[in-house]
């Protein structure tokens, strides 16, 4: 058979043959071997970057490490600098894998892997995938996200697309003239699998389900759907399984770094521990037990061009109690760090504590299809949704009865009206922003 996913990854020189033998290879590793294989690996990195990156010379402020737990921890404002700068020696711009973070923390920063070790991160893809007999290389994928607008940066994607075996549903209209054009293309073409962005994807189950529409009896060949880049959040993924008929993929992952957990077929959260090393940090840098809530903090295992060790996603998690070195098994993902809104009493709230209120209440007919909720002053939100018609007074007051309720009291709300929700550039849907 013609493997023309894998042929575009050579053509571009990644490796990807030897990719999967090492990916395989660090798999077969026995959970007895599994710490020693961490303890190498950890140790050649953070070896191999103190003597060939001079800017992680200069990050560490010495040469030579003895204790893991004495080694700084990267933050994304470490990386607003030039590449260059930042590559190890013996790599240039020319000679790695260069792409952008997406900038959902505020943040954005011009990264680098070598193309060995992007190969790997591609080996992990392809493996995870195949846990639902997906197969890049003939498996057609119905794809929900954005897409450059530029002539170059569009014409390059839809290439990309073409050689992935991937139909592109771009999401920066989402009307319901424009998800009835999508449901057409579910009728006539043989999908396997949808993957895309958490909001599209739900805004188009809700779409079906208005038109009491199941996916797979009229698309029969799909098998899975994988959503990525934003929160799913329970009632979401029901949703999704009733209206899809199949089952519901929840991925947490980085461009910078790789797919970080993805749900196995057991529904676990499960983390990367081949390429990645996670650990869960309190405010002052200790690591904290499985079971804990602190800031997820990531180390790229076999990243020569650039070093990500301990680094600082900006998320907040808890790892589960039954993890071990070998299968870790992320049991809650609860947000951005910047997320949190701070109240007048001086309470810190997660911002999705008033998404969750908010959405127990105002989608219970159905009515509000998305919004976002702004902080724009310490007691002062903006909830802007989209909706066939406005909320009554009735609803404003039990939402506002509900955070006086799980929050404080006090707290002035305006609630807007839109015709579409303001996405990023990437037709990512931020849905908490603090503006304070």
């Amino acid at each position: 058979m013609f493997h023309l996913f894998d042929l575009s990854l050579k053509l571009n020189g990644f490796p990807i043959e030897k990719g999967k033998k090492q990916l395989s290879e660090i798999l077969a590793i026995s959970e007895t071997d599994f710490g020693a294989f961490l303890d190498s690996n950890q140790r050649k990195i953070v070896e191999y970057h103190l003597k060939n990156n001079p800017y992680y010379q200069n990050f560490v402020g010495k040469n030579a490490f003895e204790n893991w737990s004495d080694l700084p921890v990267m933050q994304k404002k470490d990386f607003q600098k030039p590449l260059r700068e930042r590559l190890s020696k013996g790599f240039t711009e020319k000679k790695v894998f260069v792409n952008k973070t997406s900038g959902s923390s505020g943040d954005p920063f011009i990264f680098a892997k070598d193309k060995e070790c992007h190969a790997l991160t591609w080996a992990s893809i392809i493996y995870r995938f195949g846990w639902y007999g997906i197969d890049f290389n003939t498996s057609y994928q119905a794809r929900f996200y954005g897409i450059p607008l530029d002539f170059i940066g569009n014409k390059k994607e839809r290439l990309k697309d073409f050689l992935s075996r991937r139909y592109r549903f771009t999401i920066f209209d989402l009307s319901d003239a424009v998800l009835d054009g999508f449901l057409k293309h579910f009728r006539t073409k043989k999908f396997d699998y949808i993957n895309g962005y958490t909001s599209s994807i739900v805004l188009f189950a809700k779409f079906l389900q208005k038109k009491n529409i199941i996916l797979k009896d009229i698309c029969p060949t799909l098998k899975v759907c994988m959503v990525t880049s934003e929160m799913l959040f329970e009632d979401d993924k029901i949703l999704l399984e009733h209206q899809f008929g199949i089952p519901i993929v929840n991925e947490y992952g980085a461009s910078e770094l790789d797919l970080i957990a993805f749900q196995n077929p057991n529904d676990e959260w499960q983390v990367n521990s081949e390429t990645l090393y996670i650990e869960v940090l309190d405010d002052d840098n200790n690591v904290l037990p499985y079971g804990k809530e602190g800031r997820i903090v990531i180390t790229s295992l076999f990243n020569k061009a650039h070093p990500f060790i301990r680094y600082d996603i900006g998320d907040i998690g808890i790892l589960d109690e039954k993890s071990t070195l070998k299968k870790p098994i992320l049991k809650k993902l609860i947000g951005r760090t910047n997320d949190v809104a701070l109240l007048p009493s001086g309470k810190k709230s997660p911002g999705l504590t008033f998404y969750y209120v908010t959405k127990s209440i105002i989608e219970d007919d159905g009515n509000v299809k998305e919004f976002v909720i702004k902080q724009t002053k310490i007691d002062t939100f903006e909830v802007e949704y989209v909706s066939e018609k406005e909320l009554s007074d009735v609803q404003i007051q039990h939402i506002e009865k509900a955070i006086a309720s799980y929050l404080e009291r006090g707290l002035k709300f305006s609630f807007t009206r839109k015709e579409k929700l303001e996405r990023s550039k990437s037709g990512k849907l931020k849905q908490f922003k603090s503006m304070i």
